[in-house]
């Protein structure tokens, strides 16, 4: 396998002073998506600006998605100086502070009129700031407005709707707006739109479920046993993913696996398979990271669905909506020989200009004030972020701990273990609960 790959982005060599120049920094950044995209085109415009002045440039370097954590965290644990500038996020930056330079100067007036107070504590640990915030993660409800019209005015289908509902559920539902949801609405529509179930459904399947062992899939399902009061630990420190919240939302993953609402090779999925999916025209409605939005609503790279699909928070369950949520950043390498050249990359990142250009290109910084305002009309994406994060995001208790990766990373193993019919839900629980008792020391 491929562990990385490089992106060098030159800078024309009459820009810079031999004299003047200072070294060249790599920096580890997050691969796929608008994100990606995004941050070359950043780096490329700081190369040719800021990095011109200072006699500087910067290259990206990318690791494979699978196992990226466990690499930098290796790399940085040994000293390695093959980065310079590396990736932080909400859940991990405990866990990587003691390798990372602290970024305390970089935190001034001029960043908090970019970033809010929040995203940049997201970035924190005791005390100490570690990064730059680039990207809001929370999850989107993308549905098919074209397909939800017809249901929801179509009497003959409303009809099938509800024999199927009773067939499947127990109960002749009717259907309802996606803002209505509750995830029994979600599960009907799903069945509904399965053309195994239902022939006459205009898309193959209701949704698709991305279910590859990757901790960030788990991240996409826990808003649903969040949804229902499910939480890692209680206000007494006690452990308690064996409970009626986690076993309904893992439940609902693998019926909808059982009754083929998803395609057959989901566990293989993660965030590109099931934006093809769904992007494709093969599916009805799935819930994706809002990172997904700015490529979707491409017409060229998916027709399919150009001027057919909208955006919507998750469904709720006994205990309302809610959605997972986290910032990704990016930080200093303490091994690195080029801190301040670092330095000055993360401070032109953190500026007003460059975070106008990250939008532009599809990136989703959690920034406010007049940039949100001034890209809501093409980009209401951004707008729907911040409200999702404030009004339904849930941060997991012990979700930002030193030991919160490895965490996800065990549920993963196991969660998607029972997904795929390797052992059952009461040795997939009691897994995650005994790990989690040694991370936690109970």
């Amino acid at each position: 396998m491929t562990l990385y790959r490089k992106s060098v982005l030159t800078v024309s060599a009459l820009a810079m002073s031999a004299s003047a120049a200072l070294a060249d920094i790599t920096i580890l950044a997050w691969p796929g998506g608008a994100p990606e995209e995004s941050l070359r085109a950043l780096v490329e415009q700081y190369n040719e600006t800021k990095g011109a002045e200072i006699g500087s440039k910067a290259e990206l370097l990318y690791f494979s998605r699978d196992n990226f954590f466990d690499k930098m965290l290796s790399d940085v644990a040994a000293g390695s100086t093959e980065f310079d500038v590396m990736l932080t996020a909400t859940y991990n930056v405990g866990k990587y502070a003691p390798f990372m330079e602290p970024i305390d100067d970089l935190i001034t007036d001029d960043l908090r009129s970019v970033f809010p107070q929040s995203a940049i504590d997201s970035q924190s640990f005791e005390g100490r700031f570690y990064g730059i915030p680039t990207d809001l993660g929370v999850h989107f409800l993308y549905y098919r407005t074209d397909l939800i019209d017809q249901l929801l005015s179509d009497a003959a289908w409303q009809g099938r709707y509800a024999e199927i509902s009773e067939e499947f559920l127990g109960t002749a539902m009717q259907p309802k707006a996606p803002g209505d949801w509750t995830w029994d609405d979600f599960m009907a529509s799903a069945l509904f739109f399965t053309k195994s179930i239902n022939p006459d459904s205009p898309v193959r399947y209701g949704t698709v479920l991305q279910l590859k062992n990757l901790l960030f899939n788990v991240m996409i399902w826990q808003g649903i046993a969040a949804s229902y009061g499910g939480d890692w630990l209680d206000a007494d420190g006690n452990i308690t993913v064996d409970s009626d919240a986690y076993r309904k939302a893992l439940a609902l993953y693998k019926r909808l696996v059982e009754l083929e609402a998803t395609p057959a090779d989901s566990l293989s999925y993660e965030y590109a398979e099931a934006n093809g999916a769904f992007g494709t025209g093969r599916v009805a409605f799935y819930t994706q990271w809002s990172a997904a939005y700015a490529s979707l609503v491409d017409e060229e790279e998916y027709p399919a669905i150009a001027g057919k699909f909208d955006i919507l928070h998750q469904p709720a369950g006994s205990e309302g909506i809610k959605t997972h949520f986290h910032a990704l950043g990016l930080g200093i390498n303490a091994a690195s020989e080029k801190k301040d050249e670092a330095r000055a990359f993360l401070s032109y990142l953190g500026s007003e200009e460059a975070m106008k250009m990250y939008i532009d290109g599809g990136g989703q910084p959690p920034v406010v004030g007049r940039i949100v305002e001034e890209v809501a009309g093409d980009r209401p994406d951004m707008v729907a972020m911040s409200s999702h994060a404030g009004d339904y995001g849930h941060v997991m208790a012990g979700g930002t701990s030193a030991s919160a990766l490895d965490i996800y990373t065990n549920q993963a193993e196991n969660f998607t273990g029972y997904w795929a019919g390797q052992f059952d839900i009461d040795t997939a629980i009691s897994n995650v609960e005994a790990f989690m008792a040694g991370e936690f020391d109970k």
